[in-house]
């Protein structure tokens, strides 16, 4: 590897490939091919953002991962990644965005050269960076080999997190307590909302006087009014408006791994529908967080808070939460476990979860969420900013 310190130790990438092996074994697939960052970062610490453009880690049946990416990023590469030098592949700059020829082309020939061209080849079908047309030159390319759906396989073997892991979201915990602080130190009305996501970016990628903060998967989200209906609108230049409701859906991000957490701000006196929410969503994330201990299911969770809203005449269709921890654009969603009605996964100690209890009605919106981390006795939020509508006059 180059002069870069990794993120993990060694020992904990050791670690990492054979929990990685393990599933492909179990899926009866001999070589994956990833393209999600989050699951090529993991298994190689490789962290650049050079997603845009296709590139792969390879895991074979034995021996190190392989690194396959831009030529002008294999620096990166070397940088970041443990793997030795010979396990870095770049191609030329030509295969960029062309129309004659494409990266997977030289990613089978790769293949084929390592004696990997054969049996099952996993790849993530559903995955945001392979595309259809990656999937069809490799395929092209590697008439030997019988393709195996791999999508979110390394994804699950993240679920547990390792204590270097938690420690990096707990650093994310005290980067989104100063995001929300700095929201409710500035936010009024006049504000334009484009100023105070400034605020937001600059308190988030500062961080503490100890480390600073990462860039997030997913811009700031922060609809008022009306608008807030719609759970994923961002910001727009128009300035902050008295007696209007606005949520702030955020997260804090250290070495890539993010602590979402959400709170709404009022300016003005609260409308009785914004305070009824804050008691709804208190008493159903009271009686969540109660249930999320090791050895409850996922939807254990849910159907305690669903159940709350549902006696206050409140039906919630979507889920109420979701794996969360490393990530890169364009979400900081696990693709795993979901905290809804009929999802059986068991609580384990290490998994974190945002648990997102959000509402959004006909023509308003109300966010409180929490990022938790189930304990070997029940849970511990790894955020703490005043679990309440902030109210600012």
């Amino acid at each position: 590897m180059g002069t870069s310190t990794l993120n993990f130790s060694l020992e904990e990438y050791a670690e990492r490939l054979p929990k990685t092996r393990a599933g492909m074994q179990a899926k009866g697939i001999d070589t994956l091919v990833i393209s999600d960052p989050a699951n090529m970062a993991w298994l190689t610490g490789y962290d650049g953002w050079s997603f845009y453009v296709h590139q792969a880690v390879v895991v074979p049946p034995e021996g190190q991962p392989i690194w396959f990416g831009r030529g002008i990023d294999e620096p990166g590469a070397h940088r970041t990644a443990y793997i030795g030098a010979e396990n870095i592949v770049g191609y030329p700059d030509h295969y960029v965005h062309s129309p004659d020829r494409h990266p997977m082309e030289l990613l089978a020939k790769l293949l084929v050269d390592r004696r990997l061209d054969n049996g099952f080849i996993g790849v993530e079908k559903d995955a945001y960076w392979f595309s259809a047309a990656a999937y069809e030159c490799l395929a092209a390319g590697l008439p030997n080999a019988k393709f195996v759906d791999a999508t979110v396989l390394v994804n699950w073997q993240r679920v547990i997190k390792s204590p270097a892991e938690i420690a990096y979201m707990r650093n994310a915990g005290r980067i989104i307590e100063l995001m929300h602080k700095r929201i409710y130190e500035k936010i009024e009305p006049g504000m334009r909302k484009c100023d105070l996501t400034a605020e937001i970016y600059d308190a988030a990628i500062r961080g503490t006087p100890e480390f600073g903060g990462d860039y997030p998967a997913l811009v700031p989200l922060l609809p008022s009014g009306a608008d807030a209906a719609a759970c994923h609108l961002t910001w727009d230049d128009k300035p902050m408006r008295n007696n209007e409701g606005t949520f702030f859906e955020i997260a804090g991000v250290y070495r890539r791994y993010h602590v979402p957490m959400s709170r709404t701000v009022y300016l003005g006196k609260p409308d009785q529908i914004f305070l009824d929410a804050e008691k709804i969503t208190l008493e159903g994330m009271d009686a969540g967080l109660a249930i999320a201990k090791p050895g409850n299911t996922c939807e254990d969770i849910a159907i305690a808070f669903c159940d709350v809203l549902e006696r206050y005449g409140i039906k919630k269709e979507n889920r109420v939460g979701y794996s969360v921890g490393l990530a890169y654009p364009p979400d900081w969603g696990e693709h795993t476990i979901s905290l809804r009605r009929g999802e059986k996964t068991e609580l384990k100690p290490g998994m974190t979860f945002h648990f997102m209890t959000g509402l959004w009605m006909e023509d308003w919106g109300f966010e409180m969420t929490e990022t938790i981390l189930i304990t070997e006795n029940g849970m511990e939020c790894l955020a703490n900013v005043p679990r309440k509508l902030m109210v600012k006059n």
